[in-house]
């Protein structure tokens, strides 16, 4: 097994609003092996976002693996609606970073 992080692994990492009150994240990979791989690896769960978020989990709406699109993606609920006071990212682009660096063991 070798680590490599999620940033090396995936095609598009992305975060953006879902609606007024949630932020939604995206993976999406180019190789369905790679896909199965990071899957398999235990390394995204909801458990795993909301420690990386440091959110409590019921904060997650949704935790999908979506086989057909490569991807895996959640959702979170914001903590204030998009663009009112105190909102720092109107868009919820700016979201995405702390997935970069996650470390996913990976077989050789």
């Amino acid at each position: 097994m070798s680590t490599q992080k999620l940033s090396t692994l995936a095609k598009t990492i992305r975060s953006k609003n879902a609606g007024v009150n949630k932020i939604t994240f995206d993976i999406i990979f180019r190789e369905p092996a790679t896909y199965e791989a990071v899957k398999r690896s235990g390394a995204l769960t909801r458990a795993s976002m909301a420690a990386l978020y440091r959110i409590d989990d019921g904060r997650i709406s949704d935790f999908v693996h979506y086989d057909p699109g490569l991807a895996i993606k959640f959702t979170i609920y914001r903590l204030a609606p998009s663009g009112s006071a105190g909102d720092g990212d109107i868009f919820g682009a700016q979201q995405y970073a702390p997935l970069l660096d996650v470390e996913v063991s990976m077989p050789d």
